[in-house]
C-alpha cells in the first residue's frame, strides 16, 4: 500500500522540543490543517463541522530512524526513561511504521482562497508533520468510560511552577502566552536531564525561549530571543 500525505499540519513549534507529548494536555497550543491540493477540496469535508474532535493519523517525519529501523522495546518517558516496555504497549515514535495516532478539538474550517482549512486545538504535532488521514471522532464508539490504560493508569507528568518574567512575557499575545505556559509547566526537557545550571532553548512563536529549571522543580525563564 502506497499512501501519501493529504495535508501538513502548521503550528508555532517548529521542532520537536517542547510539543506536548500526548494530545489533549495543552488544550490552549492552536494549530491549522493544510491540505495539499489533490485534496484541497471542501466537499471531502463537508459535515465535518458538526464533530467536536477528529482524529489525524500522521507521520512520525522527525524520529531520526533510517527507514525500517525499530526496536521492540522502548523506554516511555511517562515511566522515567528507565523502564522498558514494548513497543506496541506505547505511542513512542520509533515503530515499525512511524504513524501516529491523535484526536484533537476541531476549532472550525475556514474556506480559503487556496483551498479549505481546518483550525484545530491540542495537538502534540511538530510544525510541518504530514497528516494521512483525518476521521471524525464519534462518542458512542470511540469513547470507552472506566477502561483501563495500563502502566499509565496512576501516573501523571509532574507539572512545574513557572516563573516568567513580566517583560519577557509581554512579547507573546495572550493566546500564544497562555499555551506556551502550559508546555513549559509540563517540563519539555527529556526525563533523564536534571541539571539546575544547564539552559534550555525551546522554539516558540518566532522566538526562542530560554529557561533552566532549578532543584527545587522551578522552571526559570531567563530569557526570550526573536529568532
Amino acid at each position: 500500500m502506497n499512501i501519501t500525505p493529504i495535508a501538513y499540519y502548521r503550528s508555532v513549534q517548529p521542532t520537536k522540543f517542547g510539543v506536548p507529548r500526548q494530545s489533549g494536555l495543552v488544550p490552549e497550543l492552536r494549530g491549522r490543517i493544510v491540505f495539499e491540493p489533490e485534496f484541497s477540496n471542501i466537499d471531502a469535508l463537508r459535515g465535518i463541522e458538526g464533530f467536536d474532535y477528529i482524529w489525524l493519523i500522521w507521520e512520525f517525519s522527525l524520529n531520526g530512524k533510517r527507514e525500517g529501523e525499530w526496536s521492540p522495546l522502548v523506554r516511555p518517558p511517562l515511566l522515567g526513561g528507565n523502564e522498558h516496555v514494548g513497543v506496541f504497549a506505547t505511542r513512542s515514535p520509533f515503530r515499525p511504521n512511524p504513524l501516529g495516532l491523535s484526536s484533537v478539538r476541531l476549532v472550525g474550517v475556514e474556506e480559503c482562497v487556496g483551498g479549505p482549512v481546518l483550525h484545530v486545538a491540542g495537538a502534540d504535532l511538530v510544525d510541518g508533520t504530514p497528516i494521512y488521514d483525518i476521521k471524525p471522532y464519534v462518542t458512542y464508539s470511540d469513547a470507552h468510560a472506566g477502561a483501563a490504560s495500563g502502566f499509565v493508569d496512576g501516573r501523571e507528568w509532574k507539572k512545574l511552577d513557572v516563573a516568567f518574567p513580566a517583560e519577557l512575557r509581554a512579547l507573546f499575545g495572550e493566546d500564544d502566552y497562555a499555551a506556551l505556559y502550559k508546555v513549559l509547566e509540563l517540563d519539555p526537557r527529556p526525563q533523564y536531564h536534571n541539571d539546575p545550571k544547564r539552559v534550555y532553548g525551546m522554539p516558540f512563536a518566532d522566538f526562542d525561549v530560554r529557561f533552566v529549571v532549578s532543584a527545587d522543580g522551578v522552571l526559570h525563564v531567563v530569557d526570550v530571543v526573536r529568532m
